[in-house]
């Protein structure tokens, strides 16, 4: 039977059987795979080979041999180490920061009215229209000793003297939760906007109090948009150069930062390629474990 007699076969409705059904199934994924081409191409050469570049350069030495040299170095010295722990931390206090921030922020937009919501939600998403190292720098002038904040709050007498919020964890934790909030309250908004407010009303007749009521059934149902939202979060800090760099004023050293003084100060593309590896490896397999967390409690909340 030709492709033709199979075409036809489908067009009259007549079930397919044997090598007819076995060559339709051959062209549909022919014809998708055609189809998703193009994107594969673009995320082969934007993506792949990149990285199976930083992958090859962080295994040549400083002779130009295959080496493990630089990963050696991060073992042995204990700088590398409290790299990726600055890292980490920031990275995990900003996403508690906009945890506390953003779950109230979303709750509230999501009771509004719908033509209020717009309205509030511009607010959020107004940082996204203005450039990232302006409003590093924007931080910088309000954060520093004669700055805005300062003034206002030695006026009202909540302290004597200038305190310190920049050019150190304080400044850089600020400036990147209020660049990072905006990604953690759309999916969260996201996620409570779908959940039926009758549920709680329905708590309520059955005995639970508005707060047993939000803990047993809101909270549950707008947890997974929490966990999408810190996850962005969480990733995206993980490559912060910027902020960190301005507000944290060379105190304040996460894994970007390293890479860069590596390739200014030492030009060694090899070791700046293993960092980037290292952070690469460690997301990934956090991710993987954020996944598998997250489905297996969402198996025990649906069996419960």
């Amino acid at each position: 039977m030709t492709a033709a007699d199979v075409e036809k076969t489908a067009q009259s409705g007549k079930p397919l059987h044997g090598e007819a059904l076995r060559r339709q199934h051959t062209r549909e994924q022919w014809t998708l795979l055609s189809l998703a081409a193009p994107a594969m191409i673009v995320v082969v050469l934007i993506i792949l080979i990149p990285v199976g570049w930083l992958f090859y350069l962080s295994f040549v030495g400083s002779s130009g041999e295959f080496s493990m040299e630089h990963y050696r170095k991060m073992v042995e010295y204990k700088s590398y180490a409290r790299v990726f722990l600055t890292t980490f931390q920031v990275s995990v206090l900003t996403t508690l920061i906009c945890i506390f921030i953003g779950y109230p922020l979303s709750y509230f937009l999501a009771l509004l009215p719908a033509r209020l919501v717009g309205i509030f939600m511009l607010a959020v998403l107004l940082p996204f229209w203005t450039s990232l190292l302006v409003r590093t720098y924007a931080w910088l002038v309000l954060l520093q000793k004669k700055g805005l904040l300062n003034d206002f709050a030695m006026q009202i007498g909540l302290w004597d003297s200038p305190v310190k919020l920049v050019h150190n964890m304080t400044g850089t934790l600020i400036g990147m939760a209020h660049i990072m909030l905006p990604f953690l309250v759309l999916p969260l908004y996201n996620a409570m906007k779908k959940i039926d407010r009758d549920l709680m009303y329905a708590a309520a007749n059955l005995g639970a109090s508005p707060a047993g009521a939000f803990w047993k059934v809101y909270f549950p149902l707008s947890l997974p948009g929490m966990v999408a939202g810190s996850l962005i979060v969480f990733v995206l800090c993980l490559g912060f150069y910027v902020t960190p760099a301005v507000l944290g004023g060379g105190r304040v050293i996460m894994v970007a930062t390293q890479i860069t003084a590596i390739l200014e100060n030492q030009f060694d593309w090899g070791a700046a390629s293993a960092l980037g590896v290292v952070l690469l490896v460690a997301t990934v397999l956090f991710l993987y474990m954020a996944a598998r967390l997250f489905k297996f409690d969402a198996a025990l909340f649906g069996k419960g």
